[in-house]
């Protein structure tokens, strides 16, 4: 603790500099967008109140997910005219690909003065509403979007409801200007209580405050107090999820300290839902409109979307997670987003309760969190039990799989948080791996098997991220769970295996209801980067930059070693996506094969009733009523290395003939007893389609 005295102090800033930052914040732009849509006919045109997953699957059900500070351009060129590009959008087309999420465009960072300093969370914290200038221009965001269009397909772009960079709307917010304050989750500490703060360091403009601070201001009755969890954790850097500011004079000449939410890093203050300025909420949906009316886009993802409420509770504790005041914010913009004509999903890592109550009028559909860990779990052990469990888990809660989206890699790490069995279902009985324990207990066992299984002296490829996840690409996670050591040296037989286990991961996303998604780092088969080589941007414990390397999607730049943003070039397995096409064998021309199946067959608009038993344990078997009448798909995938040849039970389905899609063969008859043999290779997947009869027996069967 310190005497305010030593605290640095901002001086109060000319009219022209406020003028300045009123020019770029976004609660102003966002108004003058909103004036546009309000009193207009358009709005009252649409159905908003419910979810419409199947409508946004019907528009694009396969998505290419885009780094951009990942994506190596030609010379000279900006990541968005590289994306906007017509032989790539003729690539995606023929590959089958019907979007482009395309990540975080807009400027993020802060501002010191009248000056712009650089995102400190890959643009997730986002200050301002036009492009990000090191990533291309207005017009030519408009331009990619004119281009999809023309290929049958469209743009995703984002808006990020739960927080800010440190931009001209948080500063006008510390200069206690206008409705600003009422932006964020921030409280004006009394200079008699100064003492309890933080010395901010030279340089810095706030600073974390410990355990002890936090307790000491919540019984003043500033703030709520400790959450039950702190994200990105990391001791001396971020211990609670509180910051004190500088002392900064304000535009009525008042010296302020201010202490401020963050569930992320300290650049990226909370937005407060609940304010009576209701400042935040104009903010987002004003960038929300900036999107669809201006960019273009029409789609839009929810980043940290459930982290939108936050109480201190009669007991004493913080409710911060799950909370109703998330789920009426997100109903809020997501019926906004479907007035004007567009979706959005949200990528949401809760319980399972959550992503369904989230969805009741929320986001159009959700990330699968769900079972994204559980796949990842499969392949590494080469059992699919804990796959099948929270698939069932999945139906038990009412959450359709063709609301989810479905992916492989992302931006960030391998998540095994598995918050579902740490909050709300701790202390809930399963069954798992022929014992009975609690879901406290299951979840630390995953944990504990996935961490041993890819990270460490045997796979240092591959870090810890923080206490949530893995740091890991698709291609190194396969090749710790093949037990290869050192991913310099890979032979041919190598990285065969890999990729026929990374198509094996595209099946089980694929094949089943809903979007299937897949990163730049999976098409060209991209391997995390040394630590060595980002050692700078892991500065504070963010491991994540390792799994965030380089890629070249059409060979524009085969000399470049960095990205335009500078990321080192990842070493890519499989190659640019023209060659793979040209190589029948290759990762994309299967993938393409895949898709052109589950587009022909429509299996994005099934539905998944059931997920049936088996003995081998690397088998999962998942049946899917296809629509009008197409009959049924089953997906059978063997996660283990060994061969298997099981006969399985299909209950409410006999005597009829099966027929193998991808490889378009005949596999025999489902026998009178609803009896039918699967054999699958070691990471090998099949899709069985079967005729239709009847539906009624098989609805709920083992699900």
């Amino acid at each position: 603790m310190t005497d305010h005295t030593t605290s640095p102090v901002e001086t109060a800033q000319s009219d022209d500099d406020i003028r300045w930052l009123l020019d770029h914040a976004m609660l102003e732009q966002g108004a003058l967008i909103a004036r546009r849509y309000s009193a207009n006919g358009a709005m009252w045109q649409r159905p908003y109140a419910a979810a419409q997953p199947r409508a946004a699957a019907a528009l694009a059900s396969v998505w290419f997910t885009a780094y951009p500070g990942s994506i190596v351009t030609r010379p000279g060129e900006s990541v968005l005219r590289t994306l906007g590009d017509p032989a790539l959008w003729q690539t995606f087309a023929a590959i089958g690909v019907q979007a482009v999420h395309t990540g975080p465009m807009k400027r993020a960072g802060g501002v010191s003065g009248r000056a712009f300093t650089p995102s400190i969370d890959g643009n997730f914290d986002r200050i301002g509403l036009e492009i990000d200038p090191r990533l291309g221009t207005t017009e030519e965001f408009v331009a990619m979007c004119r281009t999809a269009n023309a290929n049958g397909a469209i743009v995703i772009d984002d808006i990020v409801p739960g927080h800010t960079g440190k931009g001209p709307d948080f500063r006008l917010a510390e200069r206690a200007y206008g409705d600003y304050p009422g932006i964020y989750h921030m409280v004006e500490i009394a200079p008699k209580d100064w003492t309890l703060l933080p010395d901010v360091p030279a340089g810095k403009d706030s600073a974390n405050l410990d355990g002890e601070a936090v307790a000491a201001l919540r019984d003043k009755g500033y703030i709520v107090g400790p959450l039950l969890r702190t994200i990105f954790y990391e001791p001396g850097v971020k211990e609670t999820d509180w910051s004190a500011t500088a002392a900064v004079t304000g535009v009525d000449g008042v010296t302020r300290r201010w202490v401020y939410l963050h569930y992320f890093k300290d650049g990226q203050p909370t937005l407060n839902w609940l304010d009576p300025s209701f400042a935040g909420p104009r903010l987002v949906m004003g960038d929300a409109l900036h999107s669809l009316g201006v960019l273009g886009a029409s789609m839009l993802r929810l980043d940290a979307n459930g982290f939108l409420g936050v109480e201190r509770c009669s007991d004493g504790t913080v409710w911060s997670e799950g909370h109703p005041l998330s789920v009426t914010a997100n109903q809020l913009i997501a019926g906004l987003v479907r007035k004007a004509g567009g979706f959005t999903f949200q990528e949401l890592n809760l319980t399972i309760d959550d992503i369904a109550a989230m969805s009741n009028g929320g986001a159009d559909l959700s990330y699968d969190f769900i079972t994204r860990p559980a796949y990842h779990v499969a392949l590494a052990t080469g059992d699919a039990e804990f796959l099948r469990l929270m698939l069932r888990e999945m139906h038990k809660a009412g959450v359709d799989p063709a609301s989810l989206v479905h992916a492989l890699q992302n931006h960030d790490e391998l998540t095994l948080e598995l918050v579902h069995f740490w909050t709300l279902h701790k202390d809930d009985r399963y069954t798992f791996a022929g014992q009975e324990m609690r879901g406290s207990e299951l979840r630390e066992r995953i944990r504990e098997t996935m961490y041993e299984r890819l990270t460490g002296p045997e796979t240092p490829y591959n870090l810890r991220f923080t206490t949530n996840g893995v740091a890991c690409t698709t291609a190194s996670m396969i090749a710790a769970a093949l037990c290869i050591a050192d991913i310099e040296q890979l032979d041919d037989a190598q990285v065969t295996a890999i990729q026929r286990a990374h198509l094996l991961l595209a099946m089980y996303n694929a094949l089943q209801p809903g979007i299937f998604a897949l990163s730049g780092w999976d098409l060209v088969g991209a391997l995390t980067l040394p630590a060595e080589s980002v050692t700078e941007l892991m500065a504070d414990g963010d491991t994540r930059w390792i799994n965030r390397g380089a890629y070249d999607l059409m060979g524009v730049d085969p000399a470049a070693t960095h990205s335009q943003a500078g990321l080192p070039r990842a070493r890519a397995l499989y190659g640019a996506l023209p060659d793979q096409l040209r190589d029948p064998n290759s990762f994309a021309s299967k993938l393409r094969h895949l898709l052109d199946v589950r587009r022909r067959y429509r299996i994005y608009e099934s539905r998944q009733i059931a997920v049936p038993d088996v003995t081998a344990p690397g088998l999962l078997l998942m049946v899917h009523e296809l629509p009008d009448d197409l009959g049924f798909e089953i997906t059978a995938l063997n996660f283990s290395t060994e061969p298997i040849d099981e006969v399985v039970a299909l209950q409410g389905l006999s005597n009829r003939p099966a027929h193998e899609l991808l490889r378009n063969e005949d596999a025999g008859c489902i026998d009178e007893h609803g009896r039918l043999r699967v054999r699958l290779e070691g990471h090998e997947g099949k899709a069985y389609l079967v005729q239709s009869r009847t539906v009624e027996a098989l609805k709920g069967s083992n699900v």
